[in-house]
């Protein structure tokens, strides 16, 4: 699942934008996005509304900006996974389509239907997090933020005739397999 091409005629965050994304360790991520998401979602911890994520290991890869980061749930509080855990759940899409749904321009189920955002892994899950994120009410907490998000959005989707990023290729699951032998 892992590296999959964005789909044709997506927007996508253009290459030079995406380089010094990729440059930063997916452990610096992970350290940012649970302060954000500890933040931002206090109010849905302290009910247990993510007790879902208790032991569990969710992997978010945004494949255009080349960044990716793993959250669990420890103590009640959203932790940066271990780098050598392996993830229970994985979402990857593009910058854009991660914004979409954020600024709730595109519902949930359009992008998964769509296949613009990918599922893998522990599909009970990854219901479970899409029912937590549908139900989110964050305009009155994320007000000026929204506004600033629904602009990078507007913009990214003007810009789709960049040159696309280079993705890594996707690493065959076994060493050796498909490669013919001579």
């Amino acid at each position: 699942m892992n590296n999959m091409p964005p789909i044709p005629g997506n927007p996508y965050l253009p290459a030079p934008l995406a380089l010094p994304l990729s440059l930063v360790p997916g452990t610096t991520y992970s350290q940012v996005m649970v302060k954000l998401l500890n933040r931002l979602f206090s109010p849905e911890l302290a009910d247990g509304e993510l007790d879902f994520l208790e032991g569990k290991v969710m992997r978010v890869d945004v494949l255009d900006a080349r960044l990716h980061f793993s959250i669990t749930l420890r103590d009640g509080v959203l932790a940066a996974a271990e780098n050598n855990r392996p993830h229970d759940l994985s979402i990857e899409g593009s910058i854009y389509d991660f914004l979409l749904l954020a600024t709730r321009r595109e519902d949930a189920d359009t992008l998964f239907f769509n296949r613009r955002l990918r599922l893998g892994g522990d599909t009970e899950l990854g219901l479970y997090v899409k029912n937590f994120l549908d139900a989110l009410e964050l305009d009155e907490r994320i007000g000026p933020f929204l506004k600033l998000m629904n602009g990078v959005t507007t913009l990214i989707g003007r810009i789709p005739t960049l040159p696309r990023p280079r993705l890594p290729k996707p690493r065959l699951p076994f060493p050796g397999l498909g490669r013919r032998s001579r």
